[in-house]
């Protein structure tokens, strides 16, 4: 079913017109004496301190560059603890919280929001912001703007196929800005008409969210000292997600060799890691602490990681026993001397924060790894199948042995960034009226 748009406008107030194909204009003008409404389309989960990180480093970067603006965060899951960790940081954003999951741009999506707040808050936006994530993780939101006539954009994901109704819809956006420019140049191959194909890095590089009382209070009470200690975050090649691990369950042919090669790179892939840790511990004398960027990665930190290691070593290492939240781990990589990871986001908030950060990526990941390049950061990115375990640790350890071309080498991926970002959001505000 197609959206029935005119009765979805009139019960959500009316707000706007088609003045072509997709572009669109309100009905009125944005009065300068009124704050222009975002609605920004984040918070995607709660098992990946990455995941969760999207949201405040997008509402940070729209509380700098405009904070003129009413923001409305329409979320896909704010749940443990989440909600309250972006109120405390963001008391003046309102959240809504509802999945719509449609993979076309009608399916009964009139259905799924009207009724609902969701439906007067989209009617009312200036612009729907998709924000950062791994791919369109919404598309939904860029249908329903698009059928209401409400300005969209997509701002800092990664890519893979885009399908053709997404391929229109993103068509007409006002900007698409891409995390890498590996995502960027296959966008720009696909010679859609949007007007804006940039590149912009991962909305979580703006976080700022931190709780340094808890993180102080674990720090201290396991002997990790401010700036003397490692955090080392594993990965296995295909995140079990529980629809994987169910589809392999049924026997699902490509669900089982996803799984398998998990099996078989799991050992030779957190070798490499380990052989870091033993070379910060001898040639350092410091602490390294494991933690996770996922929840599946708590119970793996001992097998993976802690068991293998040398005796000697291991008093000098720390094993994080829980799965904890962004802000926590942000004050903790804040306080580290230099983060080793073959997850994405880690390093990114502790650059953010900064902290160097060395992201080792393994090929079944997205291509957000070549963010690392973009930002300057390519010394600092191996790819695991094409090194070794020396190689990760003399590199890593070369981090604190060289603090003042460390430094300068965060300085200047930091100061793209923001250049990035500044850029970015201008446009950002101009396509909300502003």
């Amino acid at each position: 079913m197609r959206v029935n748009r005119r009765t979805f406008l009139r019960k959500a107030g009316g707000l706007a017109v088609v003045v072509g194909s997709g572009r669109t204009m309100s009905t009125r003008s944005l009065a300068a004496d009124r704050a222009p409404h975002i609605v920004l389309r984040s918070s995607w989960q709660t098992i990946n301190i990455g995941d969760i990180a999207h949201t405040p480093g997008a509402l940070a970067l729209l509380e700098r560059y405009l904070p003129e603006a009413r923001v409305t965060l329409w979320a896909a899951n704010v749940g443990d603890n989440v909600r309250l960790l972006l109120e405390r940081r963001f008391p003046q954003v309102a959240i809504h919280e509802r999945r719509v999951s449609h993979d076309a741009p009608g399916d009964g999506l009139d259905r799924a929001l009207e009724g609902t707040p969701l439906a007067d808050v989209l009617a009312s936006a200036d612009l729907v912001l998709h924000g950062s994530g791994p791919h369109i993780v919404s598309p939904d939101a860029l249908y329903a703007a698009r059928a209401l006539g409400r300005p969209y954009g997509v701002y800092g994901v990664t890519l893979g196929d885009l399908h053709d109704p997404l391929k229109e819809t993103a068509g007409d956006a006002r900007f698409f800005y891409c995390r890498d420019t590996a995502s960027l140049e296959y966008l720009k191959g696909l010679r859609l008409p949007c007007p804006v194909q940039e590149f912009a890095p991962d909305a979580t590089f703006a976080i700022d969210l931190r709780d340094d009382a808890r993180a102080d209070r674990y720090l201290t009470r396991h002997g990790l000292v401010d700036k003397q200690f490692l955090c080392v975050v594993p990965r296995l090649r295909w995140t079990p997600y529980p629809r994987l691990l169910a589809a392999a369950a049924k026997g699902d042919r490509e669900a089982k060799a996803k799984l398998a090669a998990n099996d078989r790179h799991a050992e030779s892939d957190h070798a490499k890691l380990r052989a870091a840790i033993v070379a910060w511990v001898r040639e350092t004398g410091h602490k390294v602490l494991l933690c996770p960027e996922m929840t599946y990665e708590v119970p793996l930190l001992r097998p993976l990681l802690y068991d293998k290691l040398p005796e000697a070593v291991k008093k000098a290492v720390v094993v994080k026993e829980a799965y904890w939240l962004t802000d926590e781990a942000a004050s903790t990589y804040a306080r580290a001397a230099a983060v080793l990871s073959c997850e994405m986001h880690s390093p990114i908030i502790a650059v953010a924060n900064g902290t160097p950060a060395i992201h080792v990526r393994q090929p079944t990941d997205t291509r957000k790894g070549q963010m690392w390049r973009d930002v300057g950061l390519g010394e600092w990115l191996f790819e695991i199948d094409e090194t070794d375990g020396a190689a990760i640790a003399a590199r890593t350890v070369a981090l604190v042995g060289n603090a003042e071309a460390t430094r300068a080498r965060l300085e200047a991926a930091m100061a793209i960034v923001r250049a990035r970002q500044q850029d970015s959001m201008a446009v950002v505000k101009r396509s909300c009226g502003v």
